[in-house]
């Protein structure tokens, strides 16, 4: 593993793949949508323009919590709008400081007007962990003699 630790080296890891939904889908087909494909959230898009996001937290804050019904609320009415993204080369420090700031846990990445994907809090974890892993594995290496210094 190469220790290129930008947001797009974790797209490149986890899939370029977006899931979305649109504006008017009924909130109970997103989350089945979301059950389907083992995400927390999903990108709104219509006509390729990124509108929202809408999360588990959404819905649970925004509909189990007021009494609606997940089948007669468009996602529209629940989406979070207010959306943070970064670029693919925005480093995976920094995205997780944009969203423990920003307390957000998706984070659309955007190149030039294009979402080209989606990454987590938990896949950018898991990078870091990796990554430090590489890095302990190295220095011990070093420490014992395996690289010449």
């Amino acid at each position: 593993m190469e220790l290129m630790d930008d947001v797009e080296s974790v797209l490149d890891r986890k899939g370029h793949q977006v899931w979305f939904v649109g504006p008017d889908t009924t909130v109970f087909d997103a989350i089945r949508w979301m059950a389907v494909k083992n995400v927390g959230a999903l990108l709104v898009m219509e006509g390729g323009e990124l509108l929202g996001l809408i999360s588990e937290r959404d819905y649970t804050r925004k509909v189990i919590l007021k009494d609606r019904s997940s089948k007669d609320t468009r996602v529209r009415e629940i989406m979070t709008t207010d959306l943070v993204v970064v670029q693919p080369d925005t480093s995976v420090e920094d995205a997780m400081r944009i969203m423990t700031k920003n307390r957000v846990r998706h984070l659309p990445i955007v190149d030039r007007g294009h979402v080209v994907g989606l990454v987590s809090i938990g896949d950018l974890v898991e990078r870091t962990i990796a990554t430090q892993r590489i890095v302990m594995e190295q220095l011990e290496g070093y420490i014992v003699g395996r690289y010449p210094g």
